[in-house]
């Protein structure tokens, strides 16, 4: 049976407390450094507090470390990983390889997507070298992600929403190269959200002002089943830079997905934590922030992955124009069914010239909307709405409980009465107490039962409540009550203890993993290896493979000798390489805009094309047909 994880991001504990509480079974969150998003860093005692709220329900906390480290930031990158483990944290998110070589804590490690996982022979590399869950590359189908699982037991995590990134991730350097901000290094400025020029070798435009490479958000809520059954199981929402009001929408709407597929294939999968989240709202992917949905590569290449228009949030169609013929405050509108406008909703269109426009409700009157500023908007426009005032003020406010359902069990010792519990995880708890047995003249279960259950201030929820007690006894409400009481705290104590699961792979197993995969130095002369069973090209296979580790230290250089890379690739940020192309995309432009060399009725573009931005800088594109990608280089 597999079991299945929902992921969500924490930008701070707070944040994760909400993600868990609205039914995330896990929740990654950024520590106090060395994580790809360096503007969220949280301290040890926030993340220890989020660990003790997550454990409660058997859920994980997994905190980011995934940047490239320099060779002075070992010895804390270290010390961070053995203070993550001792607040309660079940595993690491990292890239560099140089946490190989560290004599860690029994913690699990975990491949971030940052070390570009693409293929089957890398993901179970990386698997023999100890690493428990591997976050796959976004622009896999279906079909390669299943490949990768039938040959590697290694549990296999993949985005299912949120905001893309148009490079391989870990293979992006433009960040680097344009604003000095290393996107390796968590300071990604966002180069792909810029607005292009498209021109040709002499520098005549073709497309003008257009967000190029600017994405549609990701949105794979129609394909769980499908991925389940391609072998995920951890199932993960991108956002660490996202709002509270968005962790909670996003999660809570997987949650009930991922929950409804469970229940019609108990066989197949079981749920990775515990408890039931209830909502006081409905959740709706649509409400929280969006550029617009595709399910990128899952199904193969789309047309519809990209919004020339905004890299900002488009949000839900709701319908379009009815009459607009000269600028005016009052917008007559025609709806879809059942949308409902209200004064404060965030209303945008893409006007005449291809831009995203956007404006404020002031008022509403029927089919009319009143804004405070006149507008002119092309008869039957389309409209959308990317800020509903009414929904998120209502997740502002507390929106979720989560509880876990408990047996009670009361009955008689020699000496007095013992109280059990047993939440759903199968944890345990008693309290006894000696008292003398007074026999009762009147029934006494129906109101012991009652003063048992009543568990509002706790996550509990009574399942069953048995009273195994000889005849009817009398037992002071105030003892049941403070027993109950006390019981319900020994059992939150076990269940915010540690609970982690020790890495299954020992640090000296790791260490002799590695010293197995060295190839001989007969191999390397020839260029050739064996290190799984058959012999590979070196410089197109491992090399590629180990590419996206970009080495940056001493340790993670060693770790790439032995495992027998000739050339290990050093990271931009150490030394910057115009051989090397600044972003590696499986999206292309050329097929966004219907010029596709592979099609032979395609629109006809120049061989020879370049990416200009506003302040005149150029970047040359080239186009590897072979492997369906198109490279990004530093002109």
């Amino acid at each position: 049976m597999q079991t299945i994880e929902l992921l969500s991001p924490a930008r701070d504990a707070q944040t994760g407390i909400e993600a868990i509480l609205h039914g995330a079974d896990a929740v990654y969150i950024g520590g106090p450094a060395y994580g790809a998003r360096a503007a969220v860093g949280n301290s040890i005692d926030d993340i220890k507090r989020l660990c003790t709220t997550a454990h409660i329900y058997g859920a994980k906390v997994y905190v980011t470390m995934n940047t490239i480290l320099m060779d002075s930031e070992l010895p804390l990158a270290k010390q961070m990983a053995h203070a993550l483990w001792e607040a309660g944290v079940d595993a690491l998110i990292v890239q560099d390889l140089a946490f190989l070589t560290m004599h860690l804590p029994p913690i699990a490690l975990h491949a971030s997507t940052q070390m570009d996982n693409r293929d089957a022979d890398k993901v179970a590399l990386l698997h023999r070298l100890g690493f428990e869950q591997v976050v796959l590359a976004r622009e896999l189908t279906l079909e390669q992600i299943a490949a990768i699982h039938s040959q590697t037991p290694v549990a296999l995590e993949a985005f299912v929403h949120g905001a893309l990134c148009v490079s391989y991730s870990g293979r992006c350097h433009a960040s680097q190269c344009a604003f000095g901000r290393s996107a390796n290094r968590g300071q990604c400025a966002q180069f792909c959200r810029l607005a292009f020029d498209l021109t040709d070798q002499q520098g005549a435009t073709i497309v003008k002002d257009r967000h190029l490479l600017s994405l549609r958000d990701m949105n794979r809520s129609a394909h769980i089943e499908a991925m389940m059954d391609a072998g995920i199981s951890s199932f993960k929402i991108e956002g660490r830079l996202k709002p509270t009001d968005y962790v909670k929408n996003v999660t809570a709407f997987y949650r009930q997905q991922i929950d409804a597929i469970i229940a019609q294939r108990p066989n197949h999968f079981r749920r990775a934590s515990y408890g039931r989240s209830t909502f006081t709202f409905t959740p709706d992917l649509n409400k929280s922030f969006n550029r617009g949905f595709t399910d990128y590569f899952l199904k193969g290449r789309r047309t519809t992955m990209h919004n020339f228009a905004t890299p900002k949030a488009v949000g839900e169609a709701i319908g379009t124009i009815q009459a607009n013929r000269t600028a005016s405050t009052q917008l007559r509108c025609k709806l879809f069914p059942d949308v409902r406008l209200h004064a404060g909703d965030g209303l945008c269109f893409v006007d005449e010239t291809g831009k995203l426009q956007g404006f404020r409700i002031n008022r509403v009157d029927v089919q009319s909307v009143f804004v405070t500023k006149a507008l002119h908007i092309s008869k039957d426009a389309s409209l959308y709405r990317n800020l509903d005032y009414s929904f998120t003020h209502s997740l502002e406010k507390p929106s979720a409980t989560r509880s876990l359902q408990i047996d009670l069990l009361l009955e008689e010792t020699a000496s007095g009465y013992r109280l059990s519990i047993t939440d759903e995880k199968g944890r345990q708890a008693h309290v006894e107490w000696g008292s003398e047995k007074q026999t009762a003249v009147s029934p006494q279960r129906a109101n012991q039962a009652r003063i048992l259950q009543k568990l509002g201030d706790t996550p509990f929820v009574a399942r069953q409540c048995q009273i195994l007690l000889q005849g009817e006894q009398f037992i002071p409400a105030s003892i049941l009550t403070a027993q109950r009481r006390n019981v319900c705290e020994l059992l939150l104590r076990q269940a915010e203890g540690p609970q982690q699961a020790h890495k299954t792979t020992s640090w000296k197993e790791s260490q002799a993993a590695l010293t197995s995969l060295n190839f001989t130095n007969e191999n390397k002369k020839e260029g050739r290896a064996t290190a799984n069973g058959r012999k590979e090209d070196l410089k197109t296979d491992v090399s590629e493979r180990l590419y996206a580790f970009n080495i940056a230290n001493k340790a993670a250089l060693e770790v790439c000798h032995q495992l027998g890379a000739l050339h290990p690739t050093t990271a931009y940020e150490n030394q910057p390489d115009d051989n090397l192309p600044l972003m590696t995309c499986k999206y292309c432009l050329r097929h966004a805009l219907g010029a596709c060399l592979k099609t032979e009725n395609g629109r006809q573009l120049p061989s020879a094309l370049y990416l200009k931005t506003a302040d005149g800088q150029r970047y040359r594109l080239s186009f590897n047909c072979s492997r369906c990608e198109m490279l990004i280089w530093r002109k």
